[in-house]
């Protein structure tokens, strides 16, 4: 297996992310997976939600711009 050289870049990096898993209270892998789902869960929400303004043509409570009798 070969090792790869860290960047000082890479390492900071790395020291920024494990401070702020401590500030949340993260310790674990379970806590990095519950993390990582509310991450997804956002993301996905966001996206769904743009997607579904983009189709309407006006956003969830933008009523004065809405074009339909829907």
């Amino acid at each position: 297996m070969v090792k790869r050289k860290i960047t000082p870049e890479r390492r900071e990096q790395r020291k920024k992310l494990l401070e702020l898993l401590q500030r949340a209270g993260i310790n674990d892998v379970a806590g990095v997976q519950e993390l990582f789902k509310e991450m997804v869960s956002t993301v996905l929400e966001n996206g769904l939600e743009g997607e579904l303004d983009d189709e309407l043509g006006y956003s969830k409570y933008d009523y004065r711009n809405k074009e339909t009798d829907n």
